[in-house]
């Protein structure tokens, strides 16, 4: 790390401290040439990687809108949609990867989306599962009234005419 004032190209962390939300390291640093110090916040990069191949930071602005959208005249609030973007963003990232395809994206929203709203979920399954069909539809809901809690046995996950699990 650069010293800001100085430009040595060496400084020493003097303290470490973590976000509110853990996403982030504060540090504060000392130049050992200058003596100054300067503050640097890191963190983990995540990338999305589009069916294009472009590769764009995550972002959780994009996974609110994509959400918002399902969510159209369905009684859910901004805070709802924020709590579901920061649990999106939480699940892809115990994925351990730092590049995640964007259909990928879109199936992580699934689970929360169910659980906040089941009008929304079917609205945003069917596309992320592919939905062809009414028949897809209704395996979909039957899926829902038989597991109203969203959790699927491992083995029931996949939707008749779909090539994708959810």
């Amino acid at each position: 790390m650069h010293c800001p004032f100085c430009r040595h190209p060496d400084s020493r962390v003097v303290d470490s401290r973590t976000s509110d939300d853990g996403a982030s390291i504060r540090r504060r640093r000392q130049c050992p040439n200058c003596s100054r110090r300067f503050s640097t916040v890191e963190t983990a990069s995540l990338s999305v990687v589009k069916r294009s191949g472009a590769t764009e930071p995550f972002s959780r602005a994009k996974v609110i809108a994509g959400a918002r959208k399902a969510c159209q005249g369905r009684p859910v609030s901004d805070d709802q949609l924020a709590v579901l973007a920061q649990r999106v963003e939480e699940t892809i990232r115990q994925s351990g990867q730092a590049e995640i395809d964007a259909h990928q994206v879109g199936l992580a929203i699934l689970q929360p989306l169910q659980e906040l709203d089941l009008v929304a979920y079917l609205r945003f399954a069917s596309v992320y599962r592919s939905f062809d069909s009414l028949d897809d539809f209704e395996a979909a809901i039957f899926e829902l009234r038989a597991h109203p809690t969203g959790e699927v046995p491992e083995g029931d996950r996949s939707v008749p005419g779909s090539s994708q699990n959810a």
